[in-house]
């Protein structure tokens, strides 16, 4: 019944997300279904859903109710949500306002062929249960980025911060073999590919029998040393001094780090359930600088936590100014059902909620912008990833910092290639400059670089 039928996918939030998309995609073509781009030819629409906000929620349900103009020219078109949000809202999607077909949540997809042709015969479906074991370690994920992969390495979370739903809708932390993250990983290597990030709700979790995520980590980084190795998400009360030096130690681990902090308050920290204070955050702060030189760091800022005073907010913006975060994702606090936040109230106004937030926008930007133009003169490593966004004239890559470079296009570059750009202009989120060699590999003593005039 699937055979040659084409599917058709949108993924909403995190890269977590991502990487369950390519799963779905691999247990999908398993049964003879193809992907397609063009939605008008899809026999199956999925949307992997984020809950993380209430905005992200009504992105989703606004554009699943602009689908039915393709079910009606398609009657048995079916559409499909599958993640966070299916897990959150799965009657009020089938039953209440009729905008999908099959609701899946993210422990799910093994059984979501079933589900589809099910759908397909008339009967509409609902798979949601969480599972302690489920890591999809046997799956092969359908990939069309030829450069970068995300691997999840560990699922759920168990830290159970009051503002989060992610212990609800994803279950608690189960972790892969290492053995097969290794195995997927020299994979990769064969097929190509020159970076990956491992992921996880928080990596620092991570634990098959005695390996921690260090050992991971440091595994990983050995298989291919012209692979960068990525990692997120890291909660600060789970760094471990060895992670940091097993960090250090290889050259390929790139030197960022995704260090969420969420409040500069001692005392909203505490409402929030974080189990580190102030102190202990910038203790690893400095310890991470002092062990891993030229590191780049970014995090996460809620702005309007219940029971937020401004003297909460002034904190939050010093602790800003005394750690100068390289980037930041920063979002106005919203109340999720079934948290423990949501039943202290939402008693922050919500024009007060934007100011705050505001403030922290415009004093991130100038930290983002004041680094940046220091950088302007030097020289750095970049992955090439391809066409920039702005300009078929022009290339764009990062740096192991993970800053985003703009560069002119030259014929002896192509996407995969490493190559040194001297930079000479800057704003808070873009690096811009010229290639002044091409390495092909990652920047190794071994390698003989081109000169580019």
């Amino acid at each position: 019944m699937s055979e040659g039928k084409k599917i058709y996918i949108e993924t909403y939030g995190c890269q977590m997300n991502l990487a369950d998309s390519e799963i779905v995609l691999g247990i999908m073509k398993k049964h003879g279904y193809t992907l397609t781009d063009d939605i008008s030819k899809a026999d199956v629409i999925l949307v992997n859903t984020c809950s993380v906000r209430e905005h992200a929620e009504q992105r989703v349900i606004g554009r699943l109710s602009s689908f039915l103009r393709y079910k009606r020219k398609k009657p048995d078109l079916v559409v499909g949500v599958l993640g966070c949000m299916a897990e959150r809202l799965k009657r009020r999607l089938i039953d209440e306002e009729n905008l999908a077909d099959i609701v899946v949540g993210p422990d799910e997809y093994r059984k979501l062929p079933q589900l589809v042709n099910d759908a397909f015969a008339g009967n509409k479906g609902i798979a949601v249960k969480l599972s302690k074991v489920e890591t999809y370690d046997d799956i092969t994920p359908l990939r069309t980025d030829g450069i970068s992969a995300w691997i999840t390495v560990m699922r759920g979370c168990d830290k159970f911060c009051t503002f989060c739903v992610v212990p609800f809708t994803r279950g608690r932390e189960r972790s892969r073999p290492l053995e097969s993250i290794v195995k997927e990983v020299e994979m990769l290597s064969a097929q190509g590919y020159r970076e990956v990030t491992l992921l996880g709700q928080n990596v620092n979790s991570y634990r098959d029998g005695n390996y921690d995520f260090a050992d991971l980590l440091s595994a990983v980084a050995q298989i291919d040393r012209n692979m960068r190795i990525r990692f997120t998400t890291s909660h600060p009360k789970d760094m471990s001094d060895k992670l940091i030096r097993t960090i250090a130690e290889h050259s390929n681990i790139c030197n960022y780090i995704h260090l969420p902090v969420q409040s500069g308050s001692d005392r909203i920290l505490q409402l929030m359930n974080r189990t580190y204070d102030r102190k202990h955050y910038l203790d690893l702060v400095r310890k991470i600088r002092e062990m891993i030189p030229g590191v780049s760091l970014s995090t996460d800022i809620i702005a309007g936590f219940p029971t937020e005073t401004e003297d909460d907010h002034k904190m939050t913006l010093s602790l800003l100014e005394e750690v100068r975060f390289d980037g930041a994702f920063m979002f106005k606090y919203s109340p999720r059902e079934g948290t423990k936040a949501y039943e202290m109230g939402d008693d922050v106004p919500d024009d007060v909620k934007v100011r705050r937030l505001n403030e922290i926008i415009e004093l991130q930007q100038k930290i983002s912008y004041e680094i940046n133009q220091g950088m302007i003169g030097s020289e750095v490593e970049v992955l090439v990833e391809g066409e920039s966004k702005r300009s078929s004239d022009q290339w764009m890559g990062r740096t192991d910092t993970n800053k985003v470079v703009v560069f002119p296009k030259v014929d002896e570059v192509k996407p995969g290639d490493y190559i040194i750009v001297r930079i000479k202009k800057a704003t808070s989120a873009t690096l811009f400059g010229d290639i002044v060699k091409i390495l092909h590999e990652k920047n190794n003593p071994e390698n003989i670089p081109t000169s580019v005039n």
